[in-house]
């Protein structure tokens, strides 16, 4: 079994666009997120409200997992990206960025999320119920 890296998790609003990228790619959501425009990932970082970081507690803290969410601190957040490296995927890095997350948001806050259909399995096994009324109007780029 392989043991479970010490991950420091950090809410981290000024995080890097090259790391984020970064992130994005290895997880693989840089199939649907428009990694090669950075002047767009700077403005998903700035307007995010919360961003969450997990990193490796070794030299160089590098970044395996990134938890971004619009929200307003009251009432409801929207999780609007949640990225972990594949080489950290198994490990516990989503789930704890999720719980870091709400940890920061607080008890009056719900978290929501649109998951991809490949990821809905992990929303399911880490406790989070499904909604069956949701709505939206897709990006046109």
């Amino acid at each position: 079994m392989m043991e479970k890296p010490a991950v420091l998790y950090a809410c981290e609003p000024d995080l890097p666009v090259s790391e984020f990228a970064q992130v994005l790619r290895e997880s693989g959501l840089d199939a649907i997120r428009p990694v090669d425009d950075e002047a767009r990932l700077q403005r998903m970082i700035a307007g995010a409200g919360l961003v969450m970081t997990a990193r490796r507690n070794v030299e160089g803290k590098p970044l395996v997992g990134v938890a971004r969410s619009v929200t307003d601190f009251s009432w409801c957040a929207y999780l609007s990206d949640l990225a972990v490296s594949s080489k950290a995927q198994g490990l516990g890095i989503g789930q704890g960025l999720i719980d870091a997350t709400r940890r920061e948001l607080g008890p009056e806050v719900s978290l929501i999320l649109a998951s991809v259909p490949d990821a809905v399995g992990f929303y399911e096994r880490i406790g989070m119920n499904r909604i069956s009324d949701a709505f939206w109007h897709g990006r046109e780029r």
